[in-house]
């Protein structure tokens, strides 16, 4: 018996018709009309070490990783106020302002000194979090998704080109809830940088063109509900404003 060949190249893939139109992610590009197109979408886990401690662990560890759906994303532009859904099933929401990297050129295992060539740009993000779903599944032994991966659950400004920005290695990170501050630190204090997150994750996936890197959260979460105003910044990339309805 005969068995054929069901690998779909480029070219015939371009003739597929699709049983219905699917959206494309996208976050508008700081100084352009241009928006850059999400393919994936990887969140660092414990990157800091206050919030490790806050989180019960004391010890530097190898960097860790878990992903949120692409369509996860709510883009904001400068000036305006994002609305975020209050996610269900939850009474113990809270906040993660994040410096995050988007990918503008594909590789794997990276080495640390390129993979700076390999960064399109960077932008605000918030890493939103069902804790009390969180902390059950990592205590039964199963996967977060549940607590990190929903709907309207990664609030992000616009992204500014890495040939604008310069490579970031420093700056104030911070975060307000109805103007009280809650998180402030440096992303100096990243435990492991960004270049070593490229290069450690590229290990793993081949990193390409429209992925985004949620590089950690700085000590301070905490819970939010519904009415509350969040705004967050980082040096050199401007504020992040989103209301919860």
């Amino acid at each position: 018996m005969q068995i054929a060949n069901s690998k779909i190249g480029p070219a015939q893939e371009m003739q597929l018709n699709y049983a219905f139109p699917l959206p494309q992610a996208a976050v508008p590009i700081a100084g352009s009309l241009e928006h850059f197109p999400v393919r994936r979408i990887y969140c660092v886990g414990r990157n800091y070490v206050e919030h490790a401690q806050e989180m019960g662990f004391d010890t530097r560890e190898p960097p860790f990783f878990f992903c949120k759906p692409a369509d996860a994303v709510v883009p904001v532009m400068p000036g305006t106020v994002g609305r975020v859904a209050f996610p269900p099933r939850t009474e113990n929401l809270q906040h993660e302002v994040e410096l995050v990297v988007a990918i503008g050129r594909s590789g794997s295992s990276i080495p640390l000194d390129q993979a700076a060539a390999h960064i399109f740009g960077y932008a605000v993000g918030f890493d939103m979090t069902r804790r009390d779903l969180q902390f059950a599944l990592r205590d039964q032994g199963c996967p977060w998704e549940l607590g990190k991966a929903f709907d309207q659950s990664a609030p992000l400004g616009p992204i500014h080109r890495l040939s604008e920005t310069g490579l970031l290695e420093q700056g104030a990170i911070w975060l307000k809830v109805n103007g009280q501050s809650r998180q402030s630190s440096n992303i100096a204090k990243l435990t492991w940088s960004v270049p070593e997150v490229i290069g450690n994750l590229s290990e793993y996936f081949t990193l390409a063109p429209g992925d985004l890197i949620f590089t950690g959260t700085p000590a301070g979460v905490g819970k939010v509900t519904p009415g509350d105003v969040l705004v967050g910044g980082i040096d050199g990339l401007g504020e992040l404003s989103i209301v919860l309805v």
